[in-house]
């Protein structure tokens, strides 16, 4: 998606803006042309020298260059690009983002677009939880400004949370992401599809829930790879701590509950794959306050069976998405427990995989799974999960155009 783009790199100030100089270096190997803004706070970390020599082309800084501005070099800056990328945006000029002021070059070039932007936001933990950051980070994305980031970690300062800079190359596939979202020209442009991800919790009192391991890697990067082949994709996802995946619409739930009446308002689909790991039971009656250890005799926690998601979009009558994939997490016996689960749920794929401790699937990088279809088993590799969620995407794909009616392609 990046071969031969022109891609414009704004650099706000902060200590991240070092990442930015990598970006350039990463955008480039992938075939795109960049060029560079830096903002004054840019120029105290990094020089438009290292950002020109990196992207081989003269960086900009002053609104008022007398050279550029003969030719309303903004207004050029903001329509020769492919697409815009702010990376680090900071508070500060993610702030002048959402309120349209044009008081320097990166904000009136950002201001004079019609191009994609994709904003990769870093500042200090206790600045990204502000009021004022929320509402304009809601006002940017209400505006149709794509994000990726920012990730947990360690600061500059000795504090830890999210507000690091997304690594450079998670910039250059979220911006990948965003140009095939934006070209609609993926094999799956114009279907709606729907993906549920992570864990639920289902809440014993006001502090305690029952819950599993689940990080919601594969679901997410599911959702991803089928923005990225042109759909248009909801995530229902439940308490996770990963960064959102650009280019999808997201519904935050916690209760299996919960989800299934956000699984059931995010209908009618093309396409609905249940990555999340979705509790089995839930306390019968949750307790108003904190349970309280007096002594006494253990308090007794009645479970009662959470609704099965899964089977009951599988069993619609009406409105039944028309390929729906489940997930299989097991322990043992995982192909024979995956094949009785398709039976049971109706649905037209199961994709299976081992999640015992040692697999180290659960929060891990990487999955090992198998494809349990009606007509019969296929076992891929262990793969990264992003490499397992692109292949999975392709075969769902595949799946789609080859049905009565799917697509051309």
């Amino acid at each position: 998606m990046l071969a031969n783009r022109r891609i414009l790199l704004v650099i706000g100030g902060g200590i991240a803006a070092y990442k930015a100089l990598d970006l350039i270096r990463r955008l480039r190997e992938r075939g795109a042309e960049v060029r560079c803004i830096l903002t004054a706070g840019a120029q105290h970390f990094v020089t438009p020298l290292a950002a020109a020599a990196l992207s081989g082309s003269p960086a900009h800084t002053d609104l008022f260059d007398r050279a550029d501005e003969a030719e309303i070099g903004h207004i050029r800056l903001a329509r020769d690009a492919d697409a815009l990328v702010v990376a680090p945006a900071s508070a500060s000029l993610m702030a002048r983002m959402a309120h349209g002021t044009a008081h320097d070059l990166a904000a009136t070039v950002l201001l004079a677009t019609t191009r994609p932007i994709l904003i990769a936001p870093a500042m200090n933990p206790t600045m990204w939880a502000h009021p004022a950051t929320v509402r304009n980070l809601a006002t940017l994305k209400a505006d149709g400004v794509a994000v990726v980031g920012p990730n947990s970690g360690r600061m500059a300062e000795p504090e830890e949370g999210p507000g690091r800079m997304a690594e450079p190359t998670e910039i250059a596939d979220a911006l990948e992401q965003l140009l095939a979202v934006r070209a609609g020209s993926g094999r799956l442009a114009g279907k709606r599809v729907l993906v549920t991800s992570g864990p639920t919790h289902e809440p014993i009192d006001p502090v305690r829930y029952i819950a599993n391991r689940s990080s919601g890697r594969q679901g997410h990067a599911i959702a991803a790879a089928f923005a990225e082949a042109g759909a248009e994709v909801t995530l229902i996802s439940g308490p996770v701590t990963i960064p959102d995946p650009v280019g999808v619409r997201i519904v935050r739930v916690e209760s299996a509950r919960d989800m299934l009446k956000a699984v059931e308002t995010a209908l009618p689909a093309d396409i609905a794959v249940f990555a999340a790991a979705v509790a089995d039971w839930r306390s019968a009656t949750a307790a108003p306050e904190k349970m309280k250890k007096d002594g006494g005799a253990i308090p007794p926690l009645a479970l009662i069976e959470n609704p099965d998601i899964l089977s009951t979009v599988s069993h619609l009558k009406d409105g039944r998405p028309g390929l729906v994939v489940g997930f299989a997490a097991e322990t043992e016996n995982v192909i024979e427990n995956a094949r009785a689960k398709l039976a049971r749920k109706a649905c037209d794929l199961i994709v299976a995989n081992d999640v015992a401790p040692a697999e180290g699937v659960f929060g891990g990088a990487r999955n090992t799974v198998h494809l349990v279809a009606a007509e019969g088993v296929e076992t891929w590799p262990t793969l990264d999960k992003d490499e397992v969620a692109r292949r999975l995407v392709t075969r769902l794909s595949e799946m789609v155009h080859a049905r009565p009616g799917g697509p051309t392609a």
